[in-house]
C-alpha cells in the first residue's frame, strides 16, 4: 500500500475540512456548474436542505434526472448545534448540510441551481416552474421541501435569540439547557400542557404570560404544586449577548434573569406555491400528504417541516429518503 507523507495527509485533511465547514449557500453554488442546457427533469426538488437533499439522493441513485433548487437560507441557520440525529449529534447545521451536499454531488444524475422558485403551474406532462431570476424549468414530478416560517412575537431581542437560547423543542435543545433557569413564553391551555412537558428538563421553571394569565383554578393549583411561578408582567424586551439570554426586561422596568426561554410560535408555509397549485393544508397548517408524501395534487409531493409537526433533522431526512424511493418506484413501474 502506498504511504502518504504526514504533511501531505494533513494538507488534504485541512482542505476537506475547510470545504465541509463552508456556508451551505457556497457549497450549493459550486455545484451549479453541473447544470446542463436541457431544462427538463424527471423530478424537481424545491428546497435543498436535509429533506430535499435526502430525496435527491434517493432519486439520483434510482437513475432519475433531478434538479434541486435552493436559495441557501435554511430556517435553522441561526442554531448553533443540531441534536438528536444519530451520527451527527452536536454538529452545526451548516456542517451537516455541507457534508450532505458534498455526498449528493457525487451523483451525476443530480444537478443544483442556486435560486428561489416563485411560481409553478401544471402542464400536459408535468409541471413548469419559474425562478426569481426568470429561469424556467420543467419536470414530471415536483417535491416541495420548503419548510415553514415561524411567526415570532414582536418582542425586541426575541428574533436574535431564536434557535440559540429562545427555543421551541425540548427534544432538540432540552438536554443542553437541563436544570438551567428556564422560562416558557405562553398562556392558556396550550401553554399549560407545554409546561408539563418542559418540567421534565427544567426544575427552576417560570411561566411568562406577558399579560393576564388565562389558566383555570385547577391548572394554577397544579403549577403551584410544582413550584412553577406564573409571571404576568408584560415583556418589553429580551436582553442577550449574541443571542444568549441574560434577562427578560418588563415594561414596568423590572427584570428576571434567565438562561433559556421556550417560545412555541405559530407558523405559516414558507412557500406559497403548493397552495397555488391546489395542494390542501391540514387544520394545523401543514401540507396534507398521504403515506407516500404525495399531496392532494397528483405528482406533487411535500417533505420535511412543511408537512410534519416532527420538526427534527432526522425526520426530515427520513421523509426525504422515503419520498425519493416512492416517487422513483412509481415512475419506474409506470414506464415499464
Amino acid at each position: 500500500m502506498t504511504s502518504i507523507p504526514r504533511r501531505a495527509f494533513i494538507g488534504i485533511g485541512t482542505k476537506a475540512t475547510a470545504f465541509l465547514l463552508m456556508p451551505f449557500p457556497l457549497a450549493t453554488f459550486l455545484n451549479c456548474n453541473s447544470m446542463t442546457n436541457n431544462n427538463h427533469f424527471d423530478v424537481l426538488v424545491i428546497g435543498g436542505s436535509y429533506a430535499g437533499l435526502a430525496a435527491a439522493m434517493a432519486l439520483g441513485r434510482a437513475l432519475k434526472k433531478v434538479l434541486v433548487v435552493d436559495d441557501g437560507k435554511p430556517c435553522n441557520r441561526q442554531t448553533p448545534h443540531s441534536h438528536n440525529f444519530l451520527t451527527n449529534d452536536g454538529k452545526t447545521p451548516a456542517e451537516i448540510a455541507a457534508l450532505a451536499n458534498l455526498q449528493v454531488k457525487r451523483y451525476d444524475t443530480v444537478s443544483f441551481f442556486n435560486g428561489r422558485a416563485t411560481n409553478a403551474n401544471k402542464t400536459e406532462d408535468g409541471f413548469r416552474v419559474q425562478l426569481a431570476g426568470g429561469e424556467i424549468f420543467t419536470a414530471k414530478k415536483l417535491v416541495f421541501a420548503t419548510g415553514i416560517k415561524d411567526l415570532l412575537a414582536p418582542i425586541s431581542g426575541l428574533a436574535e435569540c431564536w434557535g440559540i437560547s429562545v427555543i421551541h423543542c425540548p427534544y432538540c435543545h432540552g438536554y443542553e439547557v437541563r436544570n438551567e433557569k428556564t422560562g416558557i413564553l405562553g398562556n392558556g391551555d396550550s401553554a399549560f400542557d407545554f409546561t408539563k412537558l418542559i418540567s421534565n428538563w427544567a426544575k427552576d421553571l417560570s411561566l411568562f404570560t406577558s399579560g393576564a394569565a388565562r389558566f383555570s383554578d385547577e391548572q394554577i393549583k397544579k403549577l403551584q404544586e410544582h413550584r412553577i411561578e406564573i409571571v404576568e408582567k408584560e415583556i418589553e424586551k429580551l436582553e442577550h449577548n449574541d443571542g444568549y439570554l441574560r434577562h427578560i426586561i418588563f415594561k414596568d422596568g423590572s427584570s428576571s434573569s434567565i438562561t433559556a426561554l421556550y417560545a412555541p410560535a405559530p407558523f405559516e408555509q414558507h412557500c406559497k406555491i403548493p397552495e397555488s397549485l391546489g395542494c390542501e393544508l391540514t387544520e394545523e397548517g401543514y401540507i396534507k400528504i398521504d403515506s407516500s408524501q404525495e399531496t392532494t395534487v397528483k405528482g406533487v409531493f411535500a417533505i420535511g417541516d412543511n408537512a410534519s409537526k416532527m420538526r427534527t433533522v432526522a425526520n426530515a431526512v427520513a421523509m426525504g429518503t422515503a419520498a425519493g424511493m416512492m416517487i422513483s418506484k412509481k415512475m419506474i413501474l409506470d414506464a415499464f
